[in-house]
């Protein structure tokens, strides 16, 4: 059985991921599942993301990777929503994102946006901090190869989507 394929969209919050996932799943003629690190945080209870927030945020994260991978065992195509952060707890995080993927066939995805506008977007979301764009990109791992970049300040999700597909899927045209 071939493996499916990995995307993973790397971007600080707000910078548009979940909207390109969307967008994906409109336009894509092949299926994929979709994991995401809010959907793995949600996992954690509250009390302990308090307690040690990084920690249990950081295994879950390394968690999500493993199900991707798991998923792709299956021949299953897989969206991974995230961002590669370099905290003590992940550290190396885009060298433990290639050993992990190792031999799995997995695409970067830079998805970027302009740090004032992640700002007015995570106030009109109301669940984001303002400045959470912010530290996050100040964290962000540096020296990734992407296969692809997109910038959503210039394109909408669905220009990102086809701009994405494109890379994927240059291949098989």
């Amino acid at each position: 059985m071939n493996k499916g394929r990995i995307v993973f969209l790397n971007g600080v919050t707000s910078s548009g991921k979940t909207s390109i996932v969307d967008a994906l799943q409109l336009k894509s003629h092949e299926f994929f599942y979709v994991v995401a690190n809010d959907l793995f945080e949600e996992m954690i209870g509250e009390r302990y993301l308090r307690e040690d927030y990084w920690k249990y945020l950081s295994e879950a994260i390394v968690m999500m990777y493993h199900t991707a991978k798991l998923f792709s065992d299956h021949g299953k195509n897989v969206l991974i929503d995230g961002i590669m952060v370099e905290r003590p707890e992940l550290k190396p995080h885009y060298e433990k994102v290639n050993n992990i993927f190792s031999g799995y066939p997995l695409y970067i995805v830079e998805v970027f946006c302009p740090l004032d506008i992640c700002r007015q977007r995570n106030i009109a979301r109301e669940n984001r901090t303002e400045d959470q764009s912010d530290w996050q990109h100040k964290i962000m791992a540096k020296g990734i190869r992407y296969n692809c970049k997109v910038n959503t300040h210039l394109n909408t999700s669905e220009e990102c989507a086809d701009l994405i597909l494109k890379s994927i899927f240059e291949d098989e045209v």
